[in-house]
This record gives structure tokens, sequence and C-alpha cells, in this order.
């Protein structure tokens, strides 16, 4: 067990050092969330000015893109964590030593993690100090909403990982865009109902949905329904463990089949 600790603590004082050593790792944790915060900010004081129905468009908007950043953040802390070893063509070092991919994965989670919970201070910090929004409005529900975005941020990056482990550092552009993909089924800004019949379906399947849904029923002043956030757990454990198992299917086939012995910065056919 000691060792199992040690090994993934190496995997976390890897990435560590790797922040500490470079501000151009470091910026980009805060600099987008920040823009986003903003951004979404002024759009949603504007619509409060001219809107008549005194609904306060606050914490709808401005809160609805602060749990998505930090879905997208959990996503990136594991991608991130991964891809440092791509680009220093370090994967195939890294599983030369006893390191199990279980103590890997659990390193890059751990990673996500603490950087998530950063980011997440700093984007509270700064909606709230910059545009008064309250999060107690949501009341004890955040912590299970959080849970659940950031468990489907983690089986995303996971999933993003096996692409480019099976596909070669080429198919890293096939992973950045997923949160902008995914967005639109997850009804960030409106509720499924506004998507089309044919579509809503798929928005089920989509845990995030459930949480905006959830949210935007707080804000409205009704309660959130405790069956619908116990379909958003199952999906989202099921979401995370068909992200680590393929992430291990993938591993496996590349150790037997010598794929990961050609392992380079160009692609993997």
């Amino acid at each position: 067990m000691l060792v199992r600790v040690r090994r993934i603590s190496a995997v976390l004082l890897r990435l560590f050092y790797l922040l500490r050593g470079s501000y151009a790792r470091i910026v980009p944790l805060f600099a987008w969330q920040a823009v986003d915060i903003v951004l979404w900010g002024f759009i949603s004081r504007y619509l409060n000015s001219v809107s008549s129905s005194h609904f306060n468009f606050m914490p709808m908007l401005l809160g609805a893109i602060v749990l998505w950043d930090f879905l997208v953040r959990a996503l990136h802390g594991v991608i991130i964590g991964f891809m440092e070893d791509v680009w220093s063509r370090n994967f195939l070092n890294i599983f030369a030593t006893p390191l199990s991919i279980a103590e890997y994965l659990t390193g890059l989670i751990l990673f996500s993690i603490a950087t998530s919970l950063v980011v997440l201070a700093m984007m509270v910090v700064l909606a709230t100090a910059a545009f008064g929004l309250s999060f107690f409005v949501y009341g004890l529900m955040l912590v299970p909403f959080l849970l659940m975005l950031f468990l489907f941020g983690i089986a995303l990056g996971i999933f993003g990982a096996a692409i480019v482990l099976r596909w070669g550092p080429a198919a890293e552009w096939l992973i950045w865009p997923i949160p902008a993909l995914i967005s639109p089924l997850a009804c960030v800004f409106y509720p499924v109902s506004a998507l089309p019949s044919s579509v809503q379906w798929l928005a089920r399947l989509v845990p995030p949905s459930y949480v905006f849904e959830g949210m935007r029923r707080i804000v409205e002043g009704h309660g959130v329904s405790l069956a619908s956030m116990a379909v958003c757990t199952g999906l989202t454990l099921l979401t995370v463990l068909l992200a680590c198992w393929s992430f291990v299917g993938v591993y496996r086939q590349a150790i037997r089949t010598g794929l990961i012995a050609r392992y380079t910065a160009e692609t993997v056919s």
C-alpha cells in the first residue's frame, strides 16, 4: 500500500514540477475561465437591465458558466497531465517502471482534483466580487452538482486520453473540441424541452443535462427531483466505468501488439 501511494505521489510530483517551472502552463489554468466569467457576467448584467420581468439572470447564466467551466477544467486536468507525457515522448519510459495503469490514472485524477478546485475558487471569488453572484442560492445541492460535473469531466478526460493512446498524438485535435460537442446536449443555458423532440432523448443520456435542469429549477424556486438526480448519478458512474474500461482496453492492446513501443510524436498506425 505504501509503495502504491509513493508511485501515485511521484506522478503528482512530476506534474507539480512541470507547473512550477513554467508560467506558460500556469496562466492557462485561470485565463480562459476568467474571460468566461467576465463575458457572461456582463451579458447577465445587461439582460437584467433590459428585462421587464425583473428576473435575475445572474444565477441562471453566470452560475451555469461557472459550473460548466468546472467540468471543462476537470477534463483538461486529466488530458493535459496525459499529454505532457506524450509531448515529451516520456510515455513509454513511464510504463517501463513498475507503475501500474491504475496508479497512473489515479495520479492524473488527483492532479485534476487539485487544479480544478483552485480554478473553482478563483471563479467563485471573481463572480462574487465582480458581479455579486451568490452561490448560496443553489443551497446544498451545489455539492452534488459539482461532484457529478467533476466525475463526468474526469470520464471525458480519460476517454480522450484513450483516443490519443490508440490513434497517436495527431488525434490530440479530436479531444479539445469535446466540451463544445457535448455542450448542446448538456443544455447549459436552456432546458431540454428547447431541443427538437428527436434529440431530447440524447440529452437525457448526458449527465450534465440533469445538473443544469436542476440548477434552473432551484433558481426558479422549485425543488430538485430526486429521481432525476438518481438517474444523473447512475449515468455519471456508468460513464466513468466505461471511460476507464476503454482506456485500460486500449492500453492492453497497445502492449499486446507492440503499439506502445512505436509511440512517437507522429501518428500511430
